[in-house]
């Protein structure tokens, strides 16, 4: 059943919808037309009341632009949200791309003031850069303890691998988001760091008592919601000692009693994306919307088919199955956020020299390396893996890990998920070298937790593949860019000599500066190489 404007019922559960779009202006250039509506729906969809919209792709002035226009097809004020954990430019060109999170965290071992100014200069940062690109909803911080290195999902998206850690910077984060005017969004209730899979692929299972989540789990909630954090998202898992029956973006218990009554929470809950598979493999589009509303959940994010989300929740609602006063109750929270955003602001949504200041001292402030001496110029082989389809945000043609090494005289390789495998069946020596061609090689490792990859990027074998090139004395340096599980596993055992660096950021700045440090500089005389795919 469509959804109909005349409908008052269905126009009140309506806004309680948020759906995806993308950040360009024009249907032709969506990235996952699968789950971003055209513009058609959308303005159906907006006509017709729906409450929000979440948005990705694009760059910072194209998405000014789509959020005015987004707006003009709307008569209420909308929510107006995207996934930036990493600053704006994570998601939007030409705005900043911080540092991950966890590279603050692991800052903090070592200079937790520092970290913490710099965790509210980071959401300081994105939220006045969110607002002049014409959002007013940051769905962060990550509030997941990230405890578990072999987390395919969170990982490097969390502020800590410890209780305290995680809870002091996302608290200071949204001290940063307050304090430029958007809101912002506690994540994933009640806690997703110590999962092994992706709920993104299927449903994970967290079996700890309440005991446990009261000391792991929860102590970054409560710090989120301590400093004002404006809503929390729901996390897709199972908790058969809460809950046997349903997961927690389905279940009262997780949502009612523990997140409103024994945290205490008095503002918006939204459900995690309802299109994962985690949802979607148990449930169809109206029983999850249907189930998630009635065990708590405020807002509907992503439903599979909006039209069947709005008709179930207002059939329930009429019905009796759920009572009319949670439908006014969750209005109210959204109107009450609303009100505390602060407009966009005019001019360019490009950022400033200070904004770019900060971009430079996170990568400093959380960059390591190790190296006896800079690597030579010579005749040599770039070998990057990059963990996601080409092209990569990272590595576009400017990209420094190119052209940098290229002007050292190395030949650049990419390996994808898309390309040809690099590997054979060889466990003492995986790399299949012969592909590669002759000289000393530079590897430089894009890696890390990525949702929809599963166990893909574990099942690598870059542990022995350095050893294999150490013991051709062909490894000319390693750099790992992500993961610092995967950089503490190789630096073990690299040789003193080998010049290694490691970021938790991918993004150009990263590159720069540590193939700066690394490299030797070039004679003036060698030519650029070739890139080869």
């Amino acid at each position: 059943m469509s959804c109909r404007p005349s409908d008052p019922l269905q126009r009140q559960v309506a806004e309680l919808l948020v759906v995806r779009a993308s950040g360009h202006l024009d249907d032709q250039h969506r990235r996952y037309p699968q789950w971003e509506l055209s513009n058609g729906d959308l303005q159906r969809l907006l006509n017709a009341g729906v409450g929000g919209v979440i948005l990705l792709g694009g760059s910072a002035v194209e998405l000014q632009q789509r959020t005015r226009q987004l707006q003009s097809w709307s008569d209420q004020q909308l929510l107006l949200c995207a996934d930036v954990e990493e600053g704006v430019g994570q998601r939007f060109d030409g705005a900043s791309w911080l540092v991950p999170p966890l590279a603050l965290g692991r800052l903090h071992q070592i200079d937790p003031e520092q970290a913490i100014a710099l965790a509210e200069r980071y959401g300081y940062c994105t939220a006045d850069q969110a607002r002049r690109c014409g959002l007013n909803w940051v769905l962060g911080p990550v509030c997941d303890v990230n405890n578990n290195p072999a987390n395919p999902v969170i990982n490097v998206r969390a502020w800590g691998e410890e209780p305290t850690t995680a809870g002091a910077l996302a608290a200071a984060f949204q001290r940063g988001l307050a304090r430029g005017g958007v809101l912002g969004c506690a994540k994933h209730f009640p806690g997703h760091g110590d999962t092994a899979s992706d709920s993104h692929l299927n449903l994970p299972v967290l079996p700890h008592s309440r005991e446990r989540l009261e000391q792991v789990e929860f102590p970054p909630f409560r710090a989120a919601i301590a400093a004002g954090v404006d809503s929390v998202m729901t996390a897709h898992l199972l908790l058969p000692q809460l809950d046997p029956q349903q997961p927690a973006t389905l279940s009262s218990v997780v949502l009612t009693d523990l997140l409103r009554g024994a945290l205490g929470f008095n503002g918006l809950v939204v459900t995690d994306a309802l299109v994962m598979e985690a949802i979607t493999a148990r449930h169809g589009p109206a029983d999850a919307a249907v189930l998630a509303f009635e065990a708590g959940a405020d807002l509907i994010l992503m439903p599979a088919d909006a039209d069947a989300a709005i008709s179930g929740i207002s059939q329930a609602i009429a019905q009796g199955r759920i009572p009319i006063q949670r439908l006014h109750e969750a209005l109210r929270r959204r109107r009450e956020a609303l009100a505390r955003v602060q407009p966009s602001s005019p001019g360019l949504p490009l950022p400033t020299p200070a904004e770019r200041e900060l971009e430079q001292r996170l990568v400093t402030a959380s960059l390591e390396q190790s190296f006896t001496a800079p690597i030579p110029p010579g005749e040599g082989i770039n070998l990057i893996r990059i963990d996601a389809a080409w092209p990569c945000p990272a590595l576009n043609g400017a990209a420094p890990a190119l052209h940098l090494p290229q002007q050292h005289g190395f030949r650049s390789v990419v390996i994808h998920g898309q390309g040809v495998s690099p590997w054979q069946d060889d466990p003492e020596a995986p790399l299949a070298l012969e592909r590669l061609g002759d000289g000393p090689v530079l590897l430089q490792l894009f890696l890390r937790g990525n949702p929809f990859r599963g166990e893909r990027d574990r099942q690598e074998p870059w542990r022995a593949a350095v050893q294999q090139l150490q013991q051709l004395d062909r490894l000319a340096g390693l750099i790992v860019y992500g993961s610092p599980y995967l950089w503490e596993e190789l630096r073990s055992v690299l040789a003193p000599s080998i010049a290694a660096a490691f970021s938790p950021g991918q993004m150009p700045e990263a590159q720069r500066q540590l193939l700066s440090s690394l490299l030797q500089h070039p004679s003036d005389s060698l030519q650029s190489r070739d890139f080869t795919d």
